[in-house]
């Protein structure tokens, strides 16, 4: 079977020099538009699917997303694996700004998405391992390659957003056990299991929330400041990673 890879995320991936033949297409699905026409291309020799998860611009908020048309734009393409952009805020010590971390686990706590596909026929889809195996290990052997920092496992919470924690919900989010925040992660890793689609998130911490007392709290400009200073390091991950994926048989699917 084929390999089509699809990235979601503002990762710059559409760029033609990094992206031979690319076309634009625009996709309608049973759940209306997605965020963004899907950027096709190959790298490498590897077809390529990029889809802005906030549309171009950054103009869609977190819970304004149409996870269920980007998943399934996706799918209907033919995309067999998803590698998928993420800033995060860290909640421990250890985990830097400029760090990636290849989450392995999440807590959803979200009020308000859309949650599955099967809303009319019940199906209860097994989550325990919510994240591809086999290519969160290809992503760290990229990463070790490359020298970057990085931590091979993790859990992530995904917030409503669009605003950011109080620090009583930053001190109660490391209480749950997770390592790091965002906004994006659920229900799109839940749709691509639905949807039989290898999912692996790329995550980069870019400040440490609003717990940390000797750090400034979050900011919006702090958050791109930061994925500006390391967006060279995701695109040569991505890049490293897409060569490196073959079709296997896994629990994804």
């Amino acid at each position: 079977m084929g390999i089509k890879v699809a990235v979601i995320g503002g990762s710059g991936m559409d760029d033609p020099g990094l992206m031979k033949g690319i076309k634009e297409k625009a996709v309608k699905t049973p759940y209306g538009e997605p965020s963004s026409k899907l950027a096709i291309g190959k790298i490498n020799g590897v077809s390529v699917v990029v889809l802005a998860r906030h549309g171009k611009g950054h103009s869609i908020y977190p819970t304004g997303v149409n996870y269920r048309a980007n998943i399934h734009a996706l799918k209907k393409e033919g995309c067999t694996h998803i590698l998928a952009t993420t800033a995060v805020g860290s909640l421990r010590a250890g985990i830097r700004p400029g760090d990636f971390v290849f989450v392995d686990q999440f807590i959803d706590h979200t009020k308000h998405r859309p949650l599955t596909f099967h809303d009319e026929k019940v199906i209860h889809t097994p989550m325990a391992e919510p994240f591809c195996k086999e290519l969160r290990a290809l992503i760290v052997l990229s990463a070790k390659e490359l020298k970057l920092r990085y931590h091979s496992s993790g859990t992530v919470i995904t917030i409503e957003g669009p605003r950011f924690s109080t620090k009583a919900e930053s001190h109660m989010f490391r209480a749950f056990g997770a390592d790091v925040i965002n906004m994006s992660t659920v229900p799109e890793v839940v749709l691509a299991r639905e949807a039989g689609i290898c999912y692996q998130s790329i995550a980069m911490s870019t400040d440490y929330d609003c717990w940390k007392e000797d750090e400034e709290p979050v900011t919006w400009d702090m958050i791109v400041k930061r994925m500006a200073q390391n967006s060279e390091n995701v695109k040569r991950l991505l890049i490293k990673t897409i060569s490196k994926i073959q079709y296997t048989e896994c629990g994804c699917r």
